[in-house]
């Protein structure tokens, strides 16, 4: 990758649902500074600039920033929240009612008579009909009726659609008559934002490949919007570097070029959560061979993943809003559990929190922005676990009188509570959510969450890690220097990466190795081909190849890694046999059987492009030979609530001033700048020589 010599500042930004989150990096000291700014949901751009202003207002050169690297939500919650583009959409004539049937599937629970399924983002007011057709094996079958496309086009620009997206069948076999749809369509409209099938998911399955091309015209302008507006900010207070990238739903970025190019929006669905497990596999060491849990718990909401062998778990189809999203992300789960989530009573009398958020506007009580409904984060506080004269280093002030009173008047009264059984009660609560979460996303992978190490991360979740472990029966927990801060850093630890898929059905027997090289050349071509739009540099680039397999009749394939085959002189014969054998060595992997009798078929072609970006190095500061925690370190006592009959006194640690090595015991809290690590009774601390803080459970 270009870069110049005189530029020495690496920026990585996550913006959540309370906070945004802005890690610097001093490439030149390996010096690491942190900035926690307010969100701003109306224009998230605007919070990212109010931090980017800090740090130039506290010296650094805006125009010595070489690298600005950012996760978000934008896409999210604009998919969340219904407010996208109007979408109207052209498929092949015959086939308008894919959207209506989809797979015949419902989501939740399939007992529920007044289920609906999700409001369409291409209603049938807005579908046209093409004539036309490509056949299964991408032979054309009928010719592209292109009058039909100029009418269609038209009638949707005169009906206010400013978004079309372009689903034919079969165009993931020859792409021919999206292209030209395309050209036509801007030839009427050039305003309009269109999507191709082809590009944006050119594999099998015709709901999952229309629902993603939907999605990404629904949110293409969306980020385009919200792209530019950054640009030009970054532009206008001096951060002139070109090298400004996403994060995507598959850990490594993407320059924002890319990102506003016509198939990668959908790309970024997963951006922020994605952040902070791959910060997680590449920060935690040895702990990440072995395995983690990781626990993302910001304002709104809170995101586990697992990390095994050094790297996360990934799927090649989410569901996010009730709707199929068939491109490579992390495999995540996501729950209404952050420090924002409102609790409540409903009409039975029992006790909720969630699913709705005080976000960052108003937020919860205790900020005194106007926020009336109590959260977690009051709860926190009226427990002892929170210290508001310290809240993001003292920076803001929190009422917790305010949070006291929003407690009785809305838990306590109704439940004839006291403050601190309505506080403890929202504190369970959420906790056994976060740990119920855990369990069955383990018991689904396969995955026994004792034997990980817990992660935890956000501005909430060193807070409530302790109690999920309990919960979980986990020993161990790894709290990184800035958990508050963890997934923009995580932003400093990733490549470039592009996923890119090319479905082709056929038995196996019956392609040659040839045959399959030229399809994943072709699909390489297409990398280095967007790698020059870029601007980046090609010699960097790493392919990584994969085929999707099947036993011939099954209706899901396993993903096939091709490492180690073919790298040199192309894919021989004696490489597609070895492919088969791994086939059948995932299956009964996965499955606990395998039919190796069988005959089997290729799916899809799959290539990930890796282009390596300079990343963050954690360093050795020293030894980290225990001793106790000296008394500098000690900011006093604070009565904290753990449960039970009572309190207890808890002794209150500065971070910052802990020596490597340094060991106390709970009843224990940790205050930092940008979080709160808490230790009930019966844990033990220890900072490592990396300075992350170890947690034990019973001294182990």
């Amino acid at each position: 990758m270009r870069m110049q010599k005189d530029q020495q500042y690496r920026l990585g930004v996550d913006v959540g649902g309370t906070h945004t989150d802005l890690v610097l990096l001093n490439t030149a000291t390996g010096e690491v500074s942190v900035e926690k700014v307010s969100s701003t949901p109306k224009n998230p751009s605007l919070g990212v600039l109010n931090g980017v202003q800090n740090f130039i207002s506290k010296g650094t050169p805006p125009g010595e920033i070489e690298f600005f690297s950012h996760g978000t939500t934008i896409t999210t919650n604009a998919l969340l929240e219904m407010r996208g583009a109007k979408v109207g959409m052209l498929i092949t004539a015959g086939y308008r009612a894919v959207q209506e049937i989809q797979t015949q599937g419902r989501d939740g629970n399939p007992f529920d008579y007044f289920y609906d399924k999700p409001e369409h983002i291409a209603p049938q007011s807005l579908t046209r009909e093409i004539p036309g057709r490509i056949g299964w094996e991408g032979d054309e079958v009928e010719a592209l009726d292109e009058r039909s496309v100029r009418e269609a086009t038209r009638s949707l620009k005169e009906a206010g659609v400013t978004s079309i997206a372009v689903v034919y069948l079969f165009s993931y076999a020859n792409s021919s008559h999206e292209e030209r749809t395309r050209e036509i369509i801007l030839s009427e409209f050039p305003q309009a934002h269109v999507s191709l099938s082809s590009e944006v998911l050119p594999r099998i399955r015709e709901w999952p490949r229309m629902s993603t091309t939907l999605l990404n015209a629904y949110l293409g302008p969306v980020l385009v919007g919200y792209i530019n507006d950054l640009g030009r900010g970054l532009d206008e207070v001096g951060v002139s570097t070109q090298q400004r990238f996403l994060m995507q739903s598959n850990g490594g970025v993407m320059p924002f070029s890319a990102a506003v190019q016509g198939g990668k929006t959908v790309y970024t669905l997963f951006s922020g959560p994605a952040a902070g497990a791959r910060a997680s596999a590449y920060l935690a060491g040895e702990d990440a061979q072995k395995g983690i849990v990781t626990l993302d718990m910001g304002g709104t909401s809170a995101d586990i993943a697992f990390i095994e062998g050094g790297s996360p778990l990934e799927v090649t189809e989410v569901m996010l809003a009730r709707r199929p999203l068939g491109v490579p992300a992390l495999d995540m789960t996501t729950i209404s559990a952050g420090g924002g989530s409102i609790a409540w009573v409903d009409r039975s009398n029992f006790l909720r929190v969630g699913p709705r958020s005080a976000g960052a506007d108003p937020g919860p009580v205790c900020y005194g922005k106007g926020g009336t409904d109590p959260t977690v984060t009051d709860a926190d506080i009226a427990l002892g676990f929170l210290n508001p004269e310290y809240f993001l280093g003292g920076s803001q002030t929190l009422d917790k009188q305010a949070a006291e009173l929003a407690l009785i008047d809305k838990i306590g009264k109704p439940l004839g509570m006291t403050v601190l059984e309505a506080a403890a009660g929202i504190r369970r609560i959420v906790d056994l959510r976060m740990a119920d979460e855990v369990k069955v996303f383990g018991a689904k992978r396969g995955v026994d969450p004792q034997e990980f190490t817990l992660l935890p991360f956000g501005g909430a979740g060193a807070v409530h890690a302790a109690s999920v472990a309990d919960e979980l029966g986990m020993n161990r927990i790894f709290v990184p220097p800035r958990p508050g801060a963890f997934s923009a850093m995580g932003l400093l630890c990733t490549d470039v990466v592009h996923d890119y898929v090319r479905s082709e059905l056929r038995p196996m027997d019956q392609v040659t190795s040839a045959h399959a090289e030229e399809v994943f050349t072709s699909l390489e071509a297409r990398g280095r081909a967007e790698l020059v739009q870029e601007g980046l540099d090609t010699e960097n680039a790493r392919f990584e190849r994969e085929l999707d397999v099947r036993y011939t009749g099954q209706g899901y394939e396993l993903r096939v890694s091709l490492v180690g085959l073919g790298e040199h002189e192309g894919l021989t014969n004696e490489d597609m046999v070895t492919a088969r054998q791994r086939f059948d060595e995932k299956h009964a992997q996965i499955h606990g059987h395998a039919a190796d009798d069988r005959p089997v078929e290729i799916v899809s072609y799959r290539v990930r492009l890796r282009v390596h970006v300079p990343k963050y190095e954690p360093v050795l500061l020293g030894e980290a030979n225990e001793v106790s925690a000296p008394k500098e370190a000690i900011k006093g006592t604070r009565h904290a609530f753990f449960g039970g009959q009572g309190g207890v006194d808890a002794t209150v640690y500065e971070r910052d001033t802990l020596p490597l090595g340094a060991t106390f015991e709970g009843p224990a809290i940790v205050e930092q700048f940008d979080s709160t690590t808490v230790l009930p009774p019966g844990w033990r601390g220890k900072i490592d020589g990396y300075r992350n803080l170890i947690l034990s459970r019973g001294g182990l």
